[in-house]
């Protein structure tokens, strides 16, 4: 079988962070006897290898490679005649190479994300589509969006989405329903991942934008030192409200119990997670809980508000996870809760053999083939 990978972000030589989670699911679909080429946009055009797989770079200008970069551009682009002329522009120097796959015999396009690339995919082959939590989120935010995707959604083979919330933002759009065997998250290769020993408090890893409602992450600690407890709070992420969020904890007379430590790539996060006790996610209606899912798979108990969005169907309702109104003293009280259980950690540590086991990329590789035999049966 000859599957070809459509993206708009790949990573470009052995051990880039950038996109890992694709680059492990390539390789393990090869090491399934899946032959995959990827096919992705660049500042340079010609094929390469990467760590056994193949990839065809798409020379595109970097105006047009701007306009796609990420959620927010791409919202942008739908209300600017120059975004539509990138996207235009993108679509046809994508479209091009990847039916130059299809003419070579591909059996497959597996499209990365409806907009941009699926809105690139070429006509004449089984498409396996996968909706992630970026451009989901698009669907919510834009008619013009929810427009372009119909057609783009219902022409899909097999359709996929990284999580339940985000399959229902398409169900919305779109009309289609995604098919619970074909909702699962993008694979991480969590080897590397150490598991909590505790004892440094509570950490959030976030953007730190108001859509994030770090500030209640803040009237949390906040409240516990009302309640006698003095419980440290690490802030890991940047963003255009940090001043605000540091000007709110001094305001809340906690900024000795925060720590704002800067972004940090998921490596450096996980060095934060290594002793926490527990991740606080006050995320509103996101599609992808990522953080969450890194501070399971770690053993670290989470606790989230139940109007997080995805976050509802990854964090347990009791043993190594909480989930409370998003108030600060529901929230309070949830942390202590799970901090009064003796058994959060040895539970935190079961939860996250699981969680390591279904992102592992030979399971998701496994999962994938059957999507694309489904789409060749279709």
């Amino acid at each position: 079988m000859r599957v070809v990978f459509l993206t708009h972000n790949y990573l470009g030589r052995p051990g880039d962070p950038s996109d890992g989670s694709l680059a492990s699911l390539a390789r393990a679909l090869l090491r399934r006897g899946i032959f995959v080429h990827v096919v992705a946009p660049s500042d340079q055009s010609g094929d390469t290898e990467v760590d056994g797989v193949s990839v065809s770079r798409v020379r595109l200008a970097r105006s047009v490679r701007e306009w796609i970069a990420s959620s927010d551009r791409l919202a942008s682009a739908l209300r600017s005649p120059l975004g539509w002329l990138a996207l235009r522009r993108f679509r046809s120097a994508m479209r091009a190479a990847a039916q130059k796959e299809v003419t070579d015999g591909a059996d497959i396009l597996h499209a990365h994300s409806w907009l941009p690339v699926g809105y690139a995919a070429p006509s004449g082959i089984p498409l396996v589509l996968t909706v992630d939590g970026p451009d989901g989120a698009l669907l919510l935010r834009s008619r013009t969006a929810r427009s372009m995707a119909r057609p783009i959604l219902q022409r899909a083979s097999v359709l996929t989405a990284v999580s339940r919330e985000v399959g229902n933002w398409v169900q919305a759009a779109a009309g289609r329903f995604v098919d619970p065997t074909h909702i699962h998250p993008m694979p991480a290769d969590t080897r590397g991942y150490p598991w909590t020993r505790g004892g440094s408090g509570a950490v959030v890893i976030s953007r730190l934008i108001p859509a994030k409602r770090v500030d209640l992450a803040l009237e949390t600690a906040a409240e516990l030192v009302t309640c006698g407890h003095n419980f440290p709070l690490t802030i890991i992420g940047d963003g255009t409200e940090r001043t605000a969020l540091e000007q709110r904890a001094a305001r809340l007379g906690i900024a000795a119990l925060v720590r704002f430590v800067g972004a940090r790539t998921e490596v450096e996060a996980r060095s934060y997670l290594e002793r926490a006790d527990v991740l606080l996610f006050t995320d509103r209606g996101e599609g992808i809980a990522p953080a969450a899912v890194q501070a399971l798979a770690c053993g670290v108990p989470v606790v989230a508000c139940w109007d997080s969005g995805a976050a509802v169907e990854i964090v347990p309702e009791s043993g190594p996870g909480r989930l409370a109104l998003p108030s600060p003293e529901a929230l309070a009280q949830a942390v202590l809760d799970l901090q009064r259980d003796p058994d959060r950690l040895p539970m935190g540590r079961l939860v996250g053999e699981s969680w390591r086991a279904r992102l592992a990329p030979a399971h998701v590789a496994e999962l994938c083939e059957g999507w694309y035999r489904h789409a060749l049966a279709s």
